[in-house]
């Protein structure tokens, strides 16, 4: 049985911060070679890829990370980077309320700084409290911020939705941030 998830987590360190890693780089708008990042994962011991196992990755990611072109001949991740990359996102306007899971250590700079993409292109914000807490939950006991991502929008600030549902926006003032968690 071939490990898809770890691989599935090479796959986004390639796709999104390192692709260099298996010698391939990514266009303006993050495609790379699907023929390209198969031989250069097949180049990296402890992985093997091959398209039936590349297209099991796509199909049956959970947060649905990637995504192939109309004739499967390219691949990215839809959001998540950390390389000046622009997958070619929409503006759009969010809805009132948009939700931020991270881990409670974080939380005070937080309320201070607002939230930063930090290494990062944006923020990700997510449609329900359910979704932030499970991202929270990767980074230690999960902390959850309410966006008012509504009036932010009317004050001008700019969201995206990826592919995959995650709202993304360069930056959340503490102003708009309201805790769902109480305060320590």
């Amino acid at each position: 049985m071939k490990d898809l998830k770890k691989t599935s987590i090479f796959l986004a360190l390639i796709l999104r911060h390192k692709p260099e890693t298996i010698g391939i780089s990514l266009d303006k708008n993050g495609w790379a070679s699907v023929r390209e990042v198969i031989e250069g994962i097949n180049r990296t011991n402890g992985y093997s890829m091959d398209m039936e196992t590349l297209e099991e990755i796509v199909r049956t990611d959970e947060k649905g990370r990637y995504s192939f072109n109309e004739d499967k001949t390219l691949i990215r991740a839809n959001q998540g980077h950390s390389v000046n990359v622009d997958v070619e996102l929409e503006e759009k306007i969010p809805p009132e309320t948009l939700y931020h899971g991270t881990a409670q250590r974080f939380a005070d700079a937080i309320r201070a700084e607002g939230l930063k993409p930090m290494s990062r292109l944006y923020v990700h914000l997510s449609k329900d409290v359910k979704t932030a807490v499970k991202v929270g939950s990767r980074h230690g006991k999960p902390y959850v911020f309410k966006v008012n991502a509504g009036e932010m929008s009317r004050q001008g600030y700019k969201f995206l939705l990826s592919e995959n549902g995650v709202w993304l926006t360069k930056s959340v003032p503490p102003d708009f941030l309201e805790e769902l968690n109480e305060k320590r």
